[in-house]
């Protein structure tokens, strides 16, 4: 029996020069069949990232990067997600509440997923 795909959606705020942020809809999906280690968050514009969820759990707590994603704390409340692209960098913040719940959801999936051996 494959494991339970989780999918959630959040508003993160992308961070520009400008005084203003534009907000935009994030779809952060985990898959244990597929990669049990690794999370994936994916953008309207169809660019998407698939890293770590440890890198996404530890940067949290303290800055942290994974080839092309860092995440780090931004206060008390936020976190800050910094994709690299050969575009360029996105810099998306989200509510910790939201990222922290994400996680929540894909230990509990893995938990339920099949051994393999």
């Amino acid at each position: 029996m494959p494991a339970a795909t989780v999918e959630d959606h959040a508003w993160g705020r992308i961070v520009t020069d400008a005084p203003q942020y534009r907000p935009v809809r994030v779809a952060m999906s985990y898959e244990p069949d597929e990669d049990p280690k690794a999370v994936r968050f994916d953008f309207p514009s169809g660019m998407g990232w698939t890293f770590p969820r440890e890198l996404l759990e530890s940067g949290l707590r303290a800055p942290a990067r994974s080839g092309d994603v860092e995440v780090w704390p931004c206060g008390r409340v936020q976190a800050v997600v910094e994709f690299h692209s050969a575009d360029g960098v996105s810099v998306v913040q989200f509510d910790t509440t939201v990222l922290r719940s994400f996680l929540r959801h894909t230990y509990a999936a893995a938990a339920t997923a099949p051994k393999t051996t």
